[in-house]
């Protein structure tokens, strides 16, 4: 029943944004930023835990996940070293995932061959 209701939740995430690309004039860009600002709102009012809690990885696994990841690095460092924390919390919890996207982009780049946009 998890693999069911992390399905629907991440399918509403994803319709929601869906809806906001094809009923508003709000660029994806716009709308990706507009998720992760959500994620970090949720977590800031105690909200997202009990999300991820019902919904598991359809929760956890899209954009508002990665404002979720931001906010409770920041909360951590800041738990840990003060203020400066605020400034470098973020970055240290979500280093791991943006060095992986990274990596695998740079693979995916060689290994896939380029075509002219021509």
């Amino acid at each position: 029943m998890n693999y069911v209701w992390a399905f629907v939740a991440g399918g509403l995430i994803c319709v929601v944004g869906q809806l906001f690309i094809d009923y508003t004039k709000l660029s994806p860009a716009r709308i990706l930023t507009g998720y992760v600002v959500a994620g970090v709102i949720l977590s800031a009012v105690g909200l997202y835990k009990p999300l991820v809690g019902f919904a598991g990885a359809g929760a956890s696994v899209p954009l508002l996940g990665f404002g979720h990841l931001l906010a409770q690095g920041v909360q951590n460092a800041v738990d840990e070293c003060g203020l400066p924390g605020a400034f470098t919390g973020g970055l240290t919890a979500a280093s791991g995932g943006i060095a992986a996207s990274l990596i695998f982009g740079v693979l995916a780049a060689l290994v896939g061959k380029s075509k002219d946009q021509n």
